[in-house]
């Protein structure tokens, strides 16, 4: 019914004001008597073959939800009926911002992508808090934390720690978000030194608090060898609990859409089918490179069954999907699960 109703109805419309006009529909048919549970019934598979249980945590199934979705926490309650193992909220900075100038979510409908540049836009800290307070338990809550816009460099580190130890109460596990193109200068987090740094800081405040959480580090799709290597030893020497692979595409390589469309687009970071390929190639490299001494949780391009099992045959512990929950619906997610199933 999505690809075949909803779907093209969807996409007669500006991406951003579908995305929330769909909230708003979720959030209203949840609230009818019995429909949550019906969603559940459609679309949860419940077997223990599928839990994982990585860095402390038990998953009670491998496909998550990738931040960007549900980047102020207003909708996790009701997404986790859709089947989800975890939800990553997010990405939550200090200070709400308004992001960057609109339009600023595109569709490349031919590549069963996306191109955004949204820029971190959210609410903060304190509202995604507020949000959280509501917490059901339905489901592992992933928190993806970054720096505001107008921060300066020198002041990165403190960003990041203000979110860490706000959200710190409401997650189960955080991710530093040091790999988005759309939020200005980010040379600095893509230097190994001050990555230590952050980690090292980042740590030192979870060993503070009465019980620690996970922290992952998400990386782009577009580093080379060397700089995965730089990863790989990054994880070694600080002991972060894991890598998430990966994050948009500033590369626009092999795309269908013409160099018209693209031009008129302009930047931002490509996700979706596009990016499948060297995405999937970053969490082989890292797996093997490593002897997959630590977890993987792989997205990048995950528009099927087929493409979740090829991450996790490169290395991925978990997987998540975004733009192919956007394209091919809810089903998504149970027909992973199921394949997951029944390859064990």
């Amino acid at each position: 019914m999505y690809k075949l109703i909803l779907r093209p109805i969807f996409f007669l419309f500006d991406p951003e004001k579908v995305h929330y006009f769909t909230f708003s529909l979720i959030k209203t048919m949840c609230k009818i008597p019995f429909m949550a549970s019906i969603f559940r019934s459609i679309y949860q598979v419940n077997d223990k073959k599928l839990e994982r249980n990585l860095f402390g945590l038990t998953f009670k199934n491998p496909v998550g939800l990738a931040a960007g979705f549900d980047k102020n926490a207003v909708l996790y309650n009701e997404l986790a009926n859709f089947g989800f193992g975890f939800i990553e909220i997010g990405t939550v900075t200090p200070k709400g911002q308004v992001g960057n100038p609109k339009k600023r979510l595109f569709r490349l409908k031919d590549d069963q992508g996306i191109i955004n540049r949204m820029g971190f836009n959210n609410d903060g800290v304190e509202a995604a808090i507020k949000n959280l307070k509501s917490n059901k338990g339905k489901v592992i809550i992933g928190g993806n934390i970054g720096k505001n816009t107008t921060t300066k460099p020198d002041n990165y580190t403190k960003d990041y720690l203000e979110v860490f130890k706000e959200l710190h109460s409401y997650v189960d596990y955080f991710v530093l978000n040091v790999s988005c193109p759309n939020v200005g200068s980010h040379a600095k987090l893509n230097d190994k030194d001050y990555l230590v740094e952050l980690i090292t800081d980042c740590q030192q405040l979870n060993n503070q608090q009465e019980k620690q959480r996970p922290i992952l580090l998400k990386i782009a799709p577009d580093l080379n060898n060397a700089q995965l290597d730089e990863i790989i030893e990054l994880v070694a020497e600080t002991k972060i609990d894991g890598v998430i692979a990966s994050n948009t595409s500033t590369t626009r390589d092999n795309l269908k859409a013409s160099d018209i469309r693209l031009k008129e687009i302009g930047n931002g970071g490509v996700s979706g089918q596009p990016i499948k390929n060297q995405s999937t190639k970053v969490i082989k490299y890292l797996a093997d490179n490593s002897n997959k001494s630590f977890p993987i949780i792989g997205v990048g391009g995950v528009h099927s069954a087929k493409d979740a099992l090829e991450k996790i045959d490169a290395g991925a512990d978990l997987v998540q999907v975004y733009t192919g929950f956007i394209y091919e619906g809810p089903s998504l997610v149970k027909k992973i699960n199921k394949a997951i199933l029944n390859k064990s």
